[in-house]
């Protein structure tokens, strides 16, 4: 903080770096990222080809707990972000200077690296009559922020609190808590959403700001898709037992110790996106969930109040139960299954009795054309009288003599 901003390759080199670490970390940038594996050594280039980033780090209305699980991030190492990746010009919390000496740091970095420096964000800022709330060297937070993003190139929110306004903002919010988006009108900002956000998270919209030049896509609380995209439910590994109907329904009980869904107990993994359960905490070690804890939405917009009770159970969410509803289902379908066998029967029925139906009136057609025949033969052989029996016959014609059209001719010679 406040030496040369020289370049991401000198910074490697300086500190040797290892080429196969810093593959590494380009690595799991680029899967954090979502991108194609054939993206790693584009990374890579454009990275060694990057000044480092100047950064102002705010800290408002929290707990410190984003700059925790910053410090706490393992891949990349916090020194790879700090010493390589970023150049952090201001961040009360990691920095030597304190009081004056730090707030002159702050304005220097404001001039020296005015339109390029990225600021993150800590905390909600109290507003309006509230705004003393949180002041710093005499200055509320609002005005702070206000005249660093005034300068800077784009801002991180990191945590709920930054996001919109966290905790502080719960009901009643007695300090008008709120969030940068609320404040900040003028320039791009991505929120890095949850309590508190994961560093690798960070990390990887450094990274990407770095490479393309531009935050990474957003969805519609302005959270990046790489880490917000999916819900927690599809991606967990408890989901197989939501999916067999296998839930813990006791803290404690058997099904908790065998690792069953928590979805009874709570947990809002239904609701929540992020990407928790790829990532995870502590090197990757865990996470809440695989802990054997429910998921709380951390990372959803207003889930102090909105999803409160924690350990109370959501709404039913849609899912198929299998074990459950083993004898609901087996009862379902085999009233699918008879009323299936009965509706064909009933047309099989239905089709022979059309078709027999139609074979009996042809029959009783031809019988009643034949039975018609002989009695005009009848007929002819009344008025003949005294005409023999040849010439009967003769009047009576053959059943191929009847299937023949009638012509004008045989009109005539019959009159």
């Amino acid at each position: 903080m406040g030496e040369e901003n020289r370049s991401i390759k000198a910074r490697l080199q300086a500190r040797n770096v290892s080429r196969r670490e810093f593959l590494r970390f380009c690595t799991v940038m680029g899967a954090t990222l979502a991108l194609a594996p054939g993206m790693v050594p584009k990374i890579a280039e454009a990275l060694e080809s990057k000044e480092r980033l100047p950064v102002i780090w705010l800290h408002f209305q929290e707990c410190t707990g984003d700059d925790e699980s910053f410090l706490r991030t393992s891949d990349p190492t916090v020194a790879d972000l700090l010493l390589d990746v970023i150049s952090l010009e201001y961040n009360e919390v990691l920095m030597a200077d304190a009081g004056a000496q730090a707030e002159q740091k702050l304005e220097e970095a404001i001039k020296r690296y005015a339109g390029r420096y990225v600021t993150i964000v800590e905390g909600s800022i109290p507003s309006g009559e509230n705004a003393y709330y949180c002041t710093i060297a005499g200055r509320t937070a609002e005005q702070i922020l206000q005249e660093v993003s005034s300068q800077t190139a784009a801002i991180v929110a990191v945590g709920a609190c930054a996001a919109w306004g966290g905790w502080p903002s719960a009901r009643p919010n007695p300090t008008g808590a709120k969030g940068v988006y609320q404040l900040v009108k003028d320039k791009p900002i991505v929120n890095l959403t949850g309590c508190p956000h994961n560093g690798v998270n960070l990390a990887a919209t450094i990274v990407h700001y770095l490479v393309f030049g531009r935050l990474p896509a957003l969805d519609s609380y302005g959270r990046p898709l790489f880490a917000h995209g999916k819900r927690i439910h599809d991606n967990c590994e408890r989901r197989a037992h939501f999916d067999a109907g296998q839930f813990v329904e006791a803290w404690g009980d058997e099904g908790h110790r065998k690792g069953w869904c928590l979805y009874k107990m709570g947990c809002k993994g239904p609701q929540a996106y992020y990407n928790c359960p790829v990532v995870r905490w502590n090197g990757g070690t865990s996470w809440p969930v695989q802990a054997g804890h429910g998921c709380i939405a951390c990372a959803a917009f207003g889930f102090w109040d909105a999803m409160t009770p924690f350990y109370g159970r959501l709404p039913e969410v849609p899912g198929f139960p299998v074990e459950v509803t083993v004898d609901r289902l087996g009862v379902a379908l085999s009233a699918v299954a008879l009323a299936g066998v009965a509706a064909h029967a009933i047309a099989t029925v239905g089709w022979k009795r059309a078709t027999r139906g139609r074979q009996e009136q042809k029959e009783q057609e031809q019988e009643a054309h034949a039975a018609g025949g002989s009695l005009e033969g009848a007929a002819g052989l009344e008025q003949g009288g005294e005409v023999g029996d040849a010439q009967g016959a003769q009047a009576a014609p053959s059943a191929r003599e009847r299937e023949k059209p009638i012509s004008n001719g045989d009109v005539e010679q019959s009159g």
